[in-house]
C-alpha cells in the first residue's frame, strides 16, 4: 500500500523526479563538452593499445547502464565485455586476472565499499580503471586512472533519472571516441535536442493502463535490454508495482507461460536488428489478450511514441527519457511519492 494518500502528494510537475529528469538533456550537453578532451585522449590510447576485454562493475541503475555498455562495446568495437559481481572482490576477496583490461566502474556517489574494493583490486591487477561518477570528489574518482564526470549535479530524488541517462551518454561518448566513429560523434551532437523531444512525448496511455496493475513484464533486447531493466526497477521503486525485465528472446524460454488475458507487457523496440523480433513478440502476446504497450519511433496501434534517434545506438536514452515522465505520473496516480520510495535511501553502501 502507498505510504501517502493522494491528497498529500505533490503535483506531477512538482516532484523532484520530474524536475531532475527534465534536466537530463542539458546535463548531457554539458557533460559532452566537459569530457570531450578526456575521452578523445582515452579513445586514442585504447586504439593504440586495445585491451583484451572490458569489465564493468556497478549496482542498481548504474548496473543497467553497464548492460547498455556491454552491447554497445561488443556491437560497435567487438570487444568482449563482462559484468563483474561486486561481491567477488569485496565479500569473496577473490583475485581476478585483469592485466591490460579496461575496468569501468559506474556510480553516483562513488563511495560504496564493494565498488571501491573492486576498483582497487582491478588497478592493483593491472587494469586501467575508468570511473563514470557524479561525485567528482569521491573516493572512486580519487583511485581511478581516468575520471569521467557525469555532470548531473545534485540529484535529491531517491529514484535516479538524470544520472542514469548521463551514464549512458558517457558510455556512448567513450565508444564514439574509441572507435573514432564520425557518424556516432555527429549523432551525439544531436542527442540533447532529441532528448528534449523525447521528454515531450505523450505516454499517458501507459499510466492509464497500469494504475491498478499488480505485475508486469518489461521487454527489450540488445541495446534496449538495459532500458527494460531500468524501467522494471522504477516500477518497483516508485510505484510499488512488481515488474520483471526480460530479453524479448529470453521471455519465450519459460516466463511467457504467465502471459495471458489482461497481463500487462511493456516492450522497448529498438530501431535496429532486434526491433522486428520485439514487435513480433508483442503481437503474439496481444493476440493472447495481454495488455501490451510498445515503445517505438514508428506510429501504430497501442504504441508509445518515441523521438527519432540520431543514431540507433542512442535510442535507449530517448525511450528511457520518455518513460521517466510516464512513471512519475503513474506513481502519483497509484498514491506514491516517487521521490521517497519506502525503505530506500539515496545513497546505498554495500559491502
Amino acid at each position: 500500500m502507498p505510504l501517502a494518500l493522494p491528497a498529500d502528494l505533490p503535483a506531477e510537475n512538482a516532484t523532484l523526479m520530474f524536475q531532475e529528469a527534465a534536466q537530463a538533456a542539458d546535463v548531457v550537453a554539458a557533460q559532452f563538452a566537459r569530457n570531450r578532451d578526456t575521452l578523445a585522449v582515452l579513445g586514442a590510447k585504447l586504439r593504440t593499445s586495445p585491451p583484451p576485454f572490458v569489465a564493468t562493475c556497478a549496482r542498481g541503475s548504474s548496473d543497467h547502464a553497464c548492460t547498455y555498455a556491454k552491447y554497445l562495446l561488443e556491437t560497435q568495437l567487438g570487444v568482449v565485455t563482462a559484468s563483474l559481481s561486486p561481491s567477488v572482490g569485496s565479500v569473496y576477496a577473490a583475485p581476478l586476472r585483469l592485466r591490460g583490461a579496461l575496468f569501468i566502474a559506474i556510480s553516483q556517489s562513488g563511495k560504496s565499499p564493494d565498488l571501491l574494493r573492486n576498483a582497487e583490486a582491478a588497478r592493483a591487477a593491472g587494469a586501467h580503471v575508468v570511473a563514470l561518477v557524479n561525485a567528482e570528489d569521491s573516493p572512486l574518482a580519487a583511485l581511478a586512472d581516468t575520471v569521467v564526470p557525469l555532470c548531473a549535479g545534485p540529484e535529491r530524488s531517491v529514484a535516479a533519472t538524470k544520472s542514469y541517462l548521463a551514464s549512458l551518454a558517457a558510455i556512448a561518448q567513450l565508444v564514439a571516441y574509441w572507435k573514432d566513429d564520425a557518424a556516432l560523434l555527429a549523432a551525439l551532437d544531436a542527442l540533447p535536442g532529441a532528448m528534449r523531444e523525447a521528454w515531450s512525448k505523450d505516454w499517458s496511455a501507459l499510466a492509464d493502463g497500469l494504475v491498478d496493475a499488480r505485475n508486469l513484464f518489461v521487454l527489450g533486447r540488445g541495446l534496449g535490454l538495459g532500458a527494460a531493466q531500468e524501467a522494471a526497477l522504477k516500477f518497483k521503486e516508485t510505484c510499488g508495482l512488481h515488474a520483471e525485465a526480460y530479453s524479448s528472446a529470453e521471455v519465450k524460454h519459460g516466463p511467457m507461460a504467465l502471459v495471458g488475458a489482461g497481463f500487462p507487457v511493456l516492450v522497448f523496440a529498438q530501431p535496429d536488428e532486434t526491433g522486428a523480433g520485439a514487435v513480433a513478440v508483442a503481437a503474439e502476446f496481444r493476440a493472447r489478450g495481454a495488455a501490451v504497450w510498445v515503445a517505438s519511433a514508428q506510429a501504430g496501434d497501442c504504441q508509445l511514441p518515441v523521438a527519432a534517434a540520431p543514431h540507433p545506438a542512442l535510442a535507449p536514452l530517448l525511450e528511457v527519457q520518455s518513460f521517466y515522465r510516464a512513471i512519475n505520473a503513474l506513481a502519483l496516480r497509484r498514491g506514491y511519492n516517487p521521490d521517497l520510495p519506502p525503505h530506500l535511501n539515496k545513497v546505498t553502501e554495500t559491502v
